[in-house]
């Protein structure tokens, strides 16, 4: 982190967690986004529409940002794409081991009291946590 920016991440925040009450209200859908893909994967008829416009939303979003705003999106890869493509590999594997990924549990999951959410978002922040430590302090990266 090289900007401390505490309005946008409100704001942004905000409307992440608008937009998972809208769908809730609204369609009665929960927005984890591993569970919106994972119905991708294994589609049953009639569900898979909302979800293909859902994931696609999301890339369309990333992709007309440098349109609307003018500037690209910053990406600062700082290991090989193969390590990437692993790492993204590991992560969905233990988004459907949990059940849910660390911002589906934590923004849609504990905003509907589930206890479930509430423990897997705290063993998913220490998780993280004991990673970071571990890989700045001992192995050095």
């Amino acid at each position: 982190m090289t900007e401390f920016t505490p309005v946008s991440g409100l704001l942004g925040g905000m409307l992440i967690g608008l937009s998972a009450v809208l769908m809730l209200w609204g369609a009665g859908r929960i927005t984890g986004i591993s569970g919106i893909y994972g119905g991708l994967l294994k589609p049953q008829r009639g569900d898979v529409a909302w979800r293909a416009m859902f994931v696609a939303g999301l890339i369309g979003g990333g992709l007309l940002w440098p349109f609307v705003a003018g500037e690209s999106l910053p990406v600062d890869l700082q290991v090989d794409w193969p390590v990437m493509l692993l790492a993204g590999a590991l992560v969905g594997f233990g988004t459907r081991r949990g059940g849910g990924c660390t911002s589906g549990h934590g923004v849609c999951g504990i905003g509907r009291l589930s206890q479930r959410s509430v423990v897997a978002t705290i063993v998913f922040m220490l998780a993280a946590f004991v990673t970071t430590f571990v890989t700045r302090h001992f192995i050095g990266l």
